[in-house]
């Protein structure tokens, strides 16, 4: 059984947190594919990528994805550069499950960011790569997504709410 929805956006948009509170709501599991992959693999995201480099954690990150889209009913929030793998697209268009896109502006995504951890892709001067980040990005989450929700001024819990009345 496919998952419920499926979340995209960019670090900082709230998948991780939305994910959670719009699994509760809708009674079903969570699953976040950073989390996969490293279940997968038994090693960290900094780990994979210190080791096998971007290339080969996308590789790791679209087989996780592959699975969750077939055995995995519940919400599935997606790491922000995994619609940058043809692969991980192509197996979302497939599997007609809803995709939510979460949006926010790039003030309140850094401000999100702060303190939460190593991020590889965010690495040095995280406004720039945020940046670059979201102009290679957004046309791809565009191609796979069947609902926006921006979650600038919004609680957790309000876009948990439309998000599952959009369903």
């Amino acid at each position: 059984m496919a998952p419920r929805v499926v979340l995209v956006g960019l670090p900082g948009a709230g998948k991780s947190t939305v994910g959670a509170a719009l699994a509760t709501l809708l009674t079903v599991p969570f699953a976040d594919s950073d989390d996969l992959v490293m279940e997968m693999t038994g090693r960290s995201v900094p780990e994979i990528f210190a080791d096998d480099g971007e290339a080969g954690f996308r590789e790791i990150e679209a087989a996780a994805v592959a699975d969750a889209l077939l055995d995995f009913a519940g919400v599935l929030a997606l790491g922000g550069g995994a619609v940058t793998t043809d692969a991980v697209r192509e197996e979302l268009h497939a599997s007609g499950v809803p995709v939510a896109l979460l949006t926010a502006e790039p003030d309140v995504l850094l401000s999100r960011r702060a303190g939460t951890g190593h991020r590889p892709l965010l690495a040095g001067d995280t406004a720039a790569r945020l940046a670059e980040l979201t102009a290679m990005r957004e046309p791809l989450y565009a191609e796979v997504a069947t609902l926006t929700v921006e979650t600038d001024f919004a609680t957790t819990d309000e876009v948990a709410a439309e998000i599952a009345s959009r369903l």
